[in-house]
């Protein structure tokens, strides 16, 4: 992301649910043309909210709708870690189980274990980091190919020592699951949750193909353009799969509620170490604790959460934005628990140059160890982060700056030397030194 930073309940969320405000928002962002994609929430495994805008396909107007299949990227994961999760089960492997006896030739091999691919503790350097993979990820690579390409890259640590988020991992991954049951990976998929939980939007994914209700993605370039397509055979279990946001809902109530794995490995799955757990993580989002995964792949953006405390399930993916999906989802959240949030009016307002120098300087908060230069260029405003890049500003009011990519909102105090950030969900108070 660019940029700084029990029954009864239940029962009362739903009722308190601001639908209105939601559609509202996603009303503005579509008629802005601010972002493209699908959301589902689910409570208590009950679907609250199903909505789908932008486009599919820009070049035909194809018009995207709730049953529109988007790749889900690094949510894939998830699936891959309960597929493997359930091998264990089935006494087909074992955590312990060494990545030698598999593939000897990646470096370390006998000392990687299932599980550390699993929680990204095997040192196996993720290859999406090369230069040469933005020369290929178009290209069908089979199996030797990848190993080779793994197997060439230098360790990123010792296995076990730390952990480093490795794309590499669920590759093998996917590879050892073909290995066990003999079988190509999207037939697992199928076999083991697909069928069982009768998702009937999800797969292993291909060439995308609108006939079947796929959509392409797309980046804003000051106008939208189509992404190029990675070739599954490159992501494999790690980013290749297919879904619906409603599908994806399907499959996180039924882990959590225990329809796919043994209590025992479920927990497995959310014991998190150093931050990661088995094919998720746990997150605090608007400070509600959330178990899930997010994922991007070409031009989408995938994010799919279990609220364990409203019983709230979450499914986000865009195939195109500019306003961030981060913002999205903490609107949703908003809205479920009905707390404020702004929706936002992409309007922009002309500002003096006398206005702009009054919120020029540098400044500095209590709350975060970061100061921000505010300076001035071609009339707008423009705000440094200390360390990170700067960003040019767009005024919505007088004193209310925005920049929407990383769902940034500044509003100044002039008479005060004060500047409050919005982002995320929270607000953080800065006072010019």
């Amino acid at each position: 992301m660019t940029g700084f930073l029990a029954v009864a309940a239940v029962a009362s969320y739903a009722q308190t649910f601001n639908k209105a405000k939601l559609d509202s928002l996603f009303t503005n962002l579509e008629q802005h043309d601010k972002y493209m994609g699908s959301i589902c929430m689910m409570q208590d495994g009950q679907v609250i909210y199903n909505r789908a805008i932008g486009y599919a396909d820009l070049t035909s107007s194809k018009k995207a709708n709730t049953n529109t299949k988007y790749r889900i990227g690094s949510v894939s994961k998830t699936f891959t870690a309960v597929l493997t999760l359930k091998a264990v089960e089935e006494k087909k492997l074992a955590l312990q189980q060494t990545l030698d006896q598999f593939f000897p030739q990646i470096p370390h091999a006998q000392r990687i274990t299932i599980e550390q691919l699993l929680n990204h503790h095997s040192g196996v350097y993720d290859f999406t980091k090369d230069d040469a993979y933005l020369s290929y990820l178009t290209e069908n690579k089979p199996e030797k190919e990848m190993i080779a390409i793994i197997a060439n890259s230098k360790p990123a640590f010792e296995p076990g020592t730390k952990s480093d988020y490795s794309n590499s991992n669920y590759v093998l991954l996917s590879y050892i699951l073909e290995k066990v049951y003999r079988q190509p990976y999207g037939t697992i998929l199928q076999t083991k949750i697909v069928k069982p939980l009768r998702l009937v939007d999800t797969y292993f994914g291909s060439k995308t193909d609108l006939s079947k209700n796929e959509s392409y993605s797309y980046k804003f370039r000051s106008s939208w353009t189509k992404e190029e397509e990675t070739h599954v055979s490159i992501p494999m279990g790690a980013g290749g799969i297919v879904s619906t946001p409603k599908d994806l809902n399907t499959f996180i109530v039924a882990l959590m509620n225990g329809q796919l794995l043994t209590p025992a490995s479920l927990n497995l799955m959310k014991a998190m170490k150093d931050d990661f757990g088995l094919g998720m993580v746990e997150v605090k989002i608007k400070g509600h604790e959330a178990f899930g995964h997010n994922g991007r792949i070409d031009g989408f953006h995938s994010n799919l959460w279990y609220f364990p405390g409203g019983k709230l399930s979450i499914a986000l993916i865009s195939n195109g934005y500019v306003y961030p999906s981060e913002a999205v989802l903490h609107a949703a959240l908003s809205c479920f628990y009905n707390e404020p949030f702004m929706v936002p009016t992409f309007a922009k307002v002309a500002v003096t140059e006398g206005d702009l120098d009054a919120y020029v300087g540098k400044y500095a908060s209590k709350q975060i160890p970061i100061t921000i230069d505010i300076t001035k260029k071609e009339g707008r405003l423009v705000a440094q982060a200390s360390g990170q890049p700067a960003l040019l500003l767009d005024a919505t009011a007088q004193n209310v700056f925005t920049f929407e990519r990383a769902g940034i909102i500044m509003e100044f105090t002039a008479e005060k030397k004060e500047m409050l950030l919005k982002q995320g969900g929270r607000e953080f108070l800065f006072t010019k030194e």
